[in-house]
């Protein structure tokens, strides 16, 4: 059993206001950043290690404070991959502070602390271990991790100390401890990381389930609509009635000009939320996103028990509200619980489990969506999906040249902002990978595809095609492999954020357009949308 129109048509405007947020979440993150400009510095004997990401916990007075994130360089020896097998010891500044000329302060096996600059990175490790440190630790002049490699014809000994870069923020802290007179010691080891994470394989069902249910729900809901039609018809054809074609109408369809409008606006948004990245920008989104979590929880619980004949009564007696208009008791039932959700959510968004307050109502909210909006032929479809893959390769690939950072990775990650990340994303906690962190896909890698997944299944059904013959199952399988493919590129480039839709939208479209092809059913499927009308009272699109 459906909502009814009365429950869909307030969920209308929310639905489409929130979709250029969403579109702004559709890349693919994890990890940390790391960064390099230079992609073909020289391998050489000596400098040829893979660049790899180092712990470093450290302890002042022995007692253990923070643990930061380093990468270790393409030079020096490899890191123990434990902590136990790694020795704790003190850290001093450099004087001069760059390390390019012998340090004037005696070292007997400390870790010495460098500015970044003046001298290539060999250099100041050569001069280090000369010195006698143990380990150097160069602090990068920006927030981001710089991959450390050896120049062109550069020359250097065989260095036997390892070398790690640290950010900006992580050395001011530890500059400050040590001119306070601290004993600030610590610690250097890489870890091993897990090739595929379990989380990975949940965000992977999270994302596929979620589109099925959502296209399940647009097939049936159309279908529902067309019984309706039908029957409005027959009882109207003796008295030459033609009812009213927008009756049941309660969804958005998607036009060519929309599409490409709805990615220009979803890029200007997005430089917005990149130059104006704040901890109240990220409150601002955080209430829209509690606004349409809550549109979406109510309409999934509305529906859902509407299937049971024990709220029979309530979804189908309503009451006159101020401002609201006309709602069933069953909506103000289940609103309440909602809103508390979503408050809730919002106000514990910090603790270690809110990733799974958040995943609810990202997923119910997708669900709405999906069943709100749709793309009425494959024409559209393509218009979108071709434009959001041009908006994700450039937003998180050539954004790089323009702004010198990758703009959907920053507004994904929330940097700036004091918060973990833009609430608009599904993620799950990596179980066994001992970085931690979080898988997660933007909601606009779901939505964007997940519109033409309900396409396809809304027209098998409409032209009563079976599982096997028809389109849904291979959108479907196109759409989960893409997704696969996105995290293999993931785990293959370090961890480094990815423009999933750069993946998905190829296998999608090829399958589809090929699909249909191969049926001579292309034209009807990229003009029209749906199957030649048996009843010859049915209105033409």
């Amino acid at each position: 059993m459906m909502a009814s129109k009365k429950e869909l048509e307030r969920h209308d405007l929310a639905g489409v206001l929130v979709l250029v947020t969403l579109l702004c979440s559709s890349s693919l993150v994890f990890g940390n950043d790391v960064v390099h400009h230079d992609n073909v510095a020289p391998k050489q004997p000596g400098c040829d290690n893979d660049f790899v990401l180092v712990k470093v916990p450290t302890y002042i007075d022995n007692d253990e404070k923070d643990v930061f994130v380093g990468v270790g360089a393409r030079f020096g020896p490899t890191l123990p991959a434990k902590k136990k097998d790694s020795k704790q010891r003190r850290v001093v500044l450099a004087d001069p502070p760059d390390c390019c000329s012998t340090p004037k302060n005696k070292l007997t096996g400390e870790v010495i602390l460098v500015h970044r600059g003046n001298c290539s990175f060999t250099s100041k490790t050569n001069i280090a271990e000369a010195a006698g440190a143990s380990a150097i630790l160069v602090i990068n002049s920006r927030k981001e991790l710089f991959k450390m490699v050896c120049e062109v014809n550069d020359t250097f000994k065989e260095i036997s100390i390892p070398a790690v870069m640290l950010p900006q923020d992580v050395g001011a802290t530890l500059r400050e401890s040590i001119n306070r007179n601290l004993n600030v010691s610590l610690q250097l080891y890489s870890p091993d990381r897990p090739s595929v994470d379990v989380a990975e394989v949940f965000l992977w069902i999270m994302a596929v389930g979620t589109i099925l249910c959502a296209s399940y729900w647009s097939a049936w809901s159309d279908k529902e609509a067309l019984i309706e039609q039908e029957k409005l018809l027959k009882d109207a054809a003796d008295e030459y009635i033609r009812p009213d074609e927008n009756s049941y109408s309660s969804v958005v369809d998607i036009t060519t000009t929309s599409a490409i409008l709805f990615v220009v606006i979803a890029s200007c948004f997005l430089v917005m939320l990149y130059k104006f990245m704040s901890h109240r920008f990220i409150e601002v989104l955080v209430v829209i996103f509690c606004i349409g979590g809550i549109e979406g929880l109510q309409t999934c619980l509305v529906a859902l028990l509407s299937c049971f004949r024990f709220f029979d009564h309530a979804r189908d007696s309503y009451v006159k509200l101020p401002f609201l208009g006309t709602v069933s008791y069953l909506t103000l039932g289940v609103t309440p619980f909602c809103i508390v959700f979503a408050v809730v959510w919002a106000a514990y968004r910090r603790v270690s489990f809110a990733w799974i307050g958040q995943d609810i109502l990202g997923i119910a909210l997708i669900i709405t969506v999906l069943q709100i909006v749709r793309v009425p032929n494959l024409k559209v479809g393509t218009v979108l999906l071709s434009c959001a893959f041009m908006y994700d390769i450039f937003w998180v690939f050539i954004s790089k040249w323009l702004f010198h950072k990758s703009v959907m990775i920053v507004v994904a990650r929330g940097d700036n902002s004091g918060e973990d990340g833009i609430p608009m994303l599904l993620k799950i906690p990596r179980m066994f990978d001992t970085w931690g962190g979080y898988s997660i896909i933007g909601f606009g890698d779901i939505i964007l595809p997940g519109l033409l997944v309900a396409f396809s299944l809304r027209y098998d059904w409409l032209s009563k095609k079976n599982l096997r013959g028809g389109y849904f199952i291979w959108a479907i399988m196109a759409y989960g492999l893409g997704l696969l493919v996105t995290y293999l590129a993931l785990n293959l480039m370090d961890g480094h954020g990815q423009p999933a839709l750069l993946y998905i939208v190829p296998f999608m479209l090829g399958t589809l357009l090929t699909l249909g092809n191969k049926q001579r059913e292309l034209e009807n499927l990229w003009n029209k949308g749906e199957p030649e009308r048996i009843c010859p009272h049915e209105p033409s699109q």
